[in-house]
């Protein structure tokens, strides 16, 4: 029902793609929520929309559930005067929606005590808090050397033909903090049915926990699913975390697909392309979905952001990882030669980089050696690097007896210290203990970067007769 006094507009002058173009409209601004009823009468279906564009008396709307089937002359339009929100709070825990936020797990609608705008708003610059505190994701490699912060947002990036779903599942199921509240937040877009049916069985134990809120957008729902889907997920993780008191972790899968919508619905629009194609503004909206994370001042809860890409052709410098990486804190990046080897997370640790990791790991927060421990291991895999190009020059029979350890340190690395199995949660502790087995395969000598109290700590009496 449209209410009292609520214009209704019927000057449909186009439909084109998921845009609806309306005619003599007044007083209506931009992001805000469109009801369309798309038959006269009382059993006419009902669309939703958003505005995108007002030009005097002409509104553009990017309709929710598309246009397909929608007859012009048949279609009454009515604007709500405020933009789309979306009822927010606890309820959303446990649940499996879409990516408009209707559920497809077959229980009812999701309620909540209040309701907030999905188009958010920025953290204000003067109460937010630096990132601080470590995201244990139970992965050995980024726990060790690309550390995850509270409130951080730190994006994975991957390519076609690795395991980056499988990654990001896992960091979902298995993150936490060490005691406190904490919740994921997960929003697919643009997945196979497959893919969204491996995510609903990989997460079905922490969404039974009551700490999930799945939101899944296949390759076939409206276009326009997939930019709202993970404004949506934000949305709620902002509320878990700054109202409820909980940490956050948005976990947000392919952001590549977000884009290649955000195309889409540019070229629609008729907008100016920029690079590739990309609309002009790529870099902005970006950023207004990747700084919605952080810390509030007198707040307990956080809100950290993973998102992960997938990079055509590999090309890192492609716009969608090359635009992220200037608003991010570092990257996770996979590595197609660590894959090719079947190891599992195929991360490369020379090319990762959380530049947060201080604030969130050593002592009182980690270990007391972490730091020290990751800056030696990532100096000696980037010696080992040089001396396998070497080795390739040369042959390994040509190499000396401390260059040949190089090598050894880097195989052990891949497949004593990285190799992990999908379903583990490796504990820090055991991945640092993993990364001083792989530090102790050099001589003594060459561990320059670590203090001699903690060589000694853990130097064997083996080592120490091989060393002198």
């Amino acid at each position: 029902m449209t209410a009292i006094g609520e214009i209704e507009y019927t000057d449909v002058r186009e439909l084109r793609g998921p845009l609806v173009v309306i005619g003599g409209v007044a007083g209506v601004g931009w992001d805000e929520f469109v009801r369309i009823d798309c038959d006269v009468g009382e059993s006419g279906e009902r669309r939703h929309g958003l505005v995108l564009e007002v030009n005097r008396d002409l509104a553009v709307v990017q309709v929710l559930e598309d246009t397909s089937g929608m007859d012009p002359e048949r279609v009454r339009v009515s604007f709500a005067g405020a933009p789309l929100r979306v009822p927010v709070g606890p309820g959303w825990l446990g649940r499996v929606c879409n990516g408009r936020g209707e559920p497809v797990d077959g229980g009812p609608p999701v309620f909540g005590p209040t309701s907030a705008a999905v188009g958010g708003s920025p953290i204000n610059p003067v109460r937010r808090e630096p990132p601080g505190d470590p995201v244990l994701t139970g992965v050995g490699v980024v726990d060790a050397l690309t550390t995850l912060v509270r409130g951080q947002k730190l994006p994975v990036f991957s390519a076609a033909g690795l395991p980056h779903l499988e990654l990001a599942t896992q960091i979902a199921a298995q993150s936490t903090v060490r005691g406190e509240p904490f919740s994921v937040v997960f929003a697919g877009m643009g997945l196979t049915h497959a893919d969204a049916t491996f995510i609903r069985d990989a997460l079905e134990e922490r969404s039974a926990a009551g700490e999930l809120v799945l939101l899944l957008n296949t390759a076939d729902d409206p276009v326009i699913e997939r930019i709202l889907a993970p404004r949506l997920a934000l949305t709620v993780a902002e509320y878990l975390a700054y109202e409820e008191g909980r940490h956050a972790l948005v976990v947000m899968t392919d952001m590549t697909a977000y884009a290649e919508a955000l195309r889409e619905v540019s070229a629609a629009r008729g907008e100016v392309p920029a690079r590739r194609a990309y609309p002009g503004y790529l870099y902005s909206d970006l950023a207004s979905l990747y700084e919605r994370c952080g810390r509030i001042r007198g707040r307990p809860g956080s809100v950290t952001v993973l998102p992960v890409l997938t990079m055509p052709a590999n090309d890192i410098t492609h716009p969608v990882p090359d635009l992220t990486g200037y608003i991010t804190e570092g990257q996770i990046v996979l590595w197609h030669e660590a894959h090719a080897q079947g190891v599992y997370p195929p991360v490369d640790a020379l090319s990762s980089l959380s530049r947060l990791m201080r604030k969130g790991a050593g002592p009182g927060r980690t270990r007391a050696d972490h730091l020290d421990v990751a800056a030696q291991l990532l100096a000696a895999l980037a010696r080992a690097r040089q001396v396998r190009e070497l080795a390739d020059l040369v042959g390994r029979s040509a190499l000396s007896a401390t260059d040949t350890r190089y090598l050894d340190l880097a195989d052990r690395f891949l497949h004593h210290f990285m190799a992990q199995r999908m379903d583990e949660a490796r504990p820090l502790d055991e991945a640092l203990e993993r990364a001083w087995q792989v530090l102790l395969t050099l001589p003594r000598s060459q561990l320059a970067m670590l203090p001699t109290e903690l060589i000694d700590a853990h130097h064997s009496p083996e080592a120490k007769e091989q060393d002198g």
